[in-house]
């Protein structure tokens, strides 16, 4: 299937490694000028440089300066941006009786306002030529949030919020804006944590047993698996195709049926 990328301009935030890096290389495969994002200086060039048609930048984006360190080194690679994947997001763990202020702040900072400042300077070139692209990374959490890290979840349940109203913002630009909100991701720290709980459990070491536990213990689900990172990225590069013109506004869960509501 041919996403019509080819020469599209992209910029992926945390694309240094995990999802979104395989995100980055996906487009990039699609034909799409990526730009790799890290918030650490020089942590974006070896995925770069292993890419075709790809650069790296760097800031804090949980930052406003960082932000703006970024938009400008995006600038003076590849100039004007058609698509936006606002990938970087993080958890810290936390609970009600003792997640403080400043938690909660940290987390607005890293998953919300990262992605609004970038969406503010990027979006004003998107309009002036009629086509763009936004894409969050949210969550399962923002439809159905735990009781733990009720700060994370908070803020990614901001993050589907603003999209819609971004939607309504971008009517009529040819931008369009779309959440896409995974379960569990077979990430390396993902896999790490729970083969050290498969140790302590006697769950043994083979990795399709350990994810037969996980879907009994953790994540139910009718798939009976949980995602593969290509899978995520997949979703994400037909979204910002023009094959997915007429999908906007919209928070697609890849769960594996996790949620279960029409």
């Amino acid at each position: 299937m041919d996403l019509k990328l080819v020469n599209k301009t992209a910029l992926v935030t945390g694309s240094n490694r995990g999802t979104g890096e395989v995100i980055a290389q996906t487009l990039a495969r699609e034909g799409a000028i990526v730009v790799f994002h890290s918030n650490e200086e020089g942590a974006a060039l070896e995925p770069a440089a292993a890419t075709k048609f790809a650069h790296a930048v760097w800031g804090d984006i949980a930052t406003a300066a960082g932000c703006d360190q970024v938009l400008a080194q995006t600038k003076n690679a590849v100039g004007d941006i058609d698509i936006l994947v606002n990938n970087y997001g993080t958890a810290t763990a936390g609970k009600w009786a003792v997640s403080a202020t400043d938690d909660w702040l940290d987390m607005y900072q890293k998953n919300v306002l990262s992605a609004a400042r970038l969406i503010q300077g990027l979006t004003p070139a998107m309009t002036a030529r009629g086509w763009g692209r936004i894409v969050q990374l949210g969550t399962i959490g923002s439809h159905q949030p735990n009781n733990i890290m009720p700060h994370y979840y908070a803020s990614k349940g901001a993050l589907a919020t603003m999209s819609v109203s971004l939607t309504k913002e971008l009517s009529n630009t040819g931008i369009t804006v779309n959440t896409i909100s995974p379960g569990y991701i077979r990430t390396a720290e993902l896999e790490a944590g729970f083969r050290r709980r498969a140790e302590k459990k006697g769950w043994g070491d083979d990795w399709s047993e350990i994810v037969k536990k996980i879907v009994e213990t953790e994540y139910p689900n009718p798939s009976g698996r949980i995602a593969e990172r290509q899978e995520v990225a997949d979703l994400v590069a037909f979204i910002c195709s023009d094959l997915a013109g007429f999908i906007n506004g919209q928070n697609i869960r890849i769960d594996g049926g996790a949620v279960r509501y029409v």
